[in-house]
């Protein structure tokens, strides 16, 4: 692929020659099938990855065993904990899986390192991507602690559904995507099963009236 992964990722293409034949000389492009964990609790960052392709999906685990999804990084971005384990010198709290197969680049830590001291354009590309992340992440956070059932669970279906009729996945992996308990989703999909707008099979649910979901999804 040579290069050509630079152009990928705004703020990189202004890099100096020598900056670019750098991170090029001196990284790799990794490819990882989905479903594997490429980091977790307790290990420490070995590369900062920039996705080419696929989707990662981070999640936090609770003391209690209840888990919640923090973020997915997409094509084209970076991961915003591993950027702050790396700039911090810090193992990881959370787990990042694989959801789909995933293509990207890995910049070793001692390149990060090194490009971070001596490069100006190459640090404001990494804290332009980790501000931008971080907002995402604390959008989070506000959703769960103040965000309506329904309004959340209205419009990761409609967001899970990217565009399709149907959206599959279990009770428990909503719960799993709004940080909340299984029994509160199955309360709510409840609900908009008896309004008409969904309906149920086992580990799949029909979006029978996406207009009504996406008004709700829409409502504060």
């Amino acid at each position: 692929m040579g290069g050509d992964w630079i152009e990928r990722f705004e703020g990189l293409s202004s890099l100096s020659a020598d900056i670019r034949d750098t991170l090029v000389a001196r990284s790799m492009v990794v490819n990882v099938p989905a479903g594997q964990v490429i980091f977790g609790p307790g290990r420490s960052p070995d590369n900062l990855l920039l996705l080419l392709s696929g989707t990662v999906r981070v999640h936090h685990t609770s003391e209690s065993g209840r888990e919640i999804v923090l973020y997915r990084v997409e094509a084209g971005q970076c991961c915003v904990l591993t950027t702050a384990c790396l700039l911090a010198h810090e193992d990881y709290t959370a787990e990042g899986v694989a959801e789909t197969d995933v293509e990207a680049v890995a910049i070793p830590r001692a390149v990060f390192d090194e490009l971070m001291a001596g490069s100006n354009a190459f640090r404001t590309f990494v804290f332009t991507a980790y501000s931008r992340r971080i907002t995402d992440l604390f959008r989070v956070i506000d959703e769960v602690a103040f965000g309506r059932i329904d309004v959340r669970l209205a419009q990761r279906l409609v967001a899970l559904a990217r565009g399709a009729r149907e959206v599959h996945a279990t009770h428990q992996q909503l719960a799993t995507e709004l940080g909340t308990a299984r029994e509160v989703v199955s309360r709510q999909l409840q609900e908009f099963h008896r309004r008409g707008w969904i309906t149920q099979a086992r580990g799949v649910i029909c979006l029978d009236d996406r207009e009504s979901l996406e008004h709700v999804a829409a409502s504060h």
